[in-house]
């Protein structure tokens, strides 16, 4: 499911700002994109995430900001200066280059002096840049909640559609043995064949094609698992992975339904089924 969220907070002049994006797949993945100071808080954040998400493709990225009344703290690194005057010096010596090597020229050496891109420990941060996470994590919960109860409206309606699609067929399934039966009478009088209508054969082969083709235990079992997908849809917690193993199986009876019908109509009615529930497998991928 899709879905976005921001949360900033100001901690001692320095404000932490988190944005959360999150788009649709199976399963879940979290992709964090941290300052360097606060890398050590990555397994936190994922936590956090987790246990709140379970399905998605998550970015979240994490940004450090001075305020305008923050103090930015300069770094000299004095070690690395002396390191950079003292090649400089010999490079000068064995190339016998003229020129003054300044304080200038030292400081302007990459890494020499630098704002710090943190004032704060990693673990002073934690508790504000947690709070900032909750706020980003809780608006990007109300909108993926937005997309599920629509998501839910559309799942309803195609529910009620397989169900009166069932009802008709359950409607139709007793005519299929009279139909073979008369089928059967009429093929055995064109082929001038005189049988009686309570022959013993004539009993038992229809007999054996009632047997075959009862679907009374797989609309019954069609049923329930339509009613229970109707129950978990409506529960408040993650539900996508049990409504595809629901899906799953009623898929598995539409199969052995159309297969046990022998009924061109039925057979109709069973595709129409299908058509619908792979809709809403499609759907429900979406789901948390």
């Amino acid at each position: 499911m899709t879905g976005y969220g921001r949360g900033e907070i100001d901690h001692g002049g320095v404000k932490f700002s988190v944005e959360l994006n999150s788009v649709n797949r199976k399963q879940s993945d979290i992709v964090i994109n941290l300052p360097r100071d606060f890398a050590g808080l990555e397994p936190r954040i994922r936590q956090t995430i987790n246990e709140k998400l379970s399905r998605g493709r998550t970015s979240v990225a994490v940004v450090c900001q001075e305020g305008m009344n923050g103090a930015r703290k300069l770094a000299l690194d004095t070690p690395l200066a002396r390191s950079y005057h003292e090649a400089m010096c010999t490079l000068q010596k064995e190339l016998g280059a003229p020129g003054e090597i300044t304080i200038g020229t030292i400081l302007q050496a990459p890494g020499v002096m630098r704002f710090s891109e943190s004032a704060l420990d990693s673990e002073e941060a934690w508790p504000s840049l947690e709070r900032a996470l909750g706020t980003a994590l809780a608006e990007l919960i109300k909108m993926r909640e937005r997309e599920g109860k629509h998501l839910a409206k559309d799942l309803i309606h195609r529910l009620k559609v397989i169900r009166r699609e069932i009802k008709t067929i359950r409607v139709l399934f007793p005519e299929v043995v009279k139909k073979y039966r008369a089928a059967l009478f009429d093929r055995i009088e064109k082929a001038g064949l005189e049988l009686a209508l309570d022959d013993e054969r004539l009993l038992k082969e229809v007999s054996i094609f009632a047997d075959r083709s009862d679907v009374s235990e797989e609309l019954t079992r069609l049923e329930s698992h339509l009613a229970q997908f109707a129950h978990h849809l409506r529960k408040n917690e993650p539900v996508g992975r049990t409504l595809e193993f629901i899906t799953q199986e009623i898929f598995r009876e539409l199969n052995t339904l159309g297969a046990k019908s022998n009924d061109a109509v039925i057979s109709q009615h069973v595709v129409a089924c299908k058509a619908e529930l792979e809709k809403i497998r499609e759907q429900i991928q979406n789901l948390e």
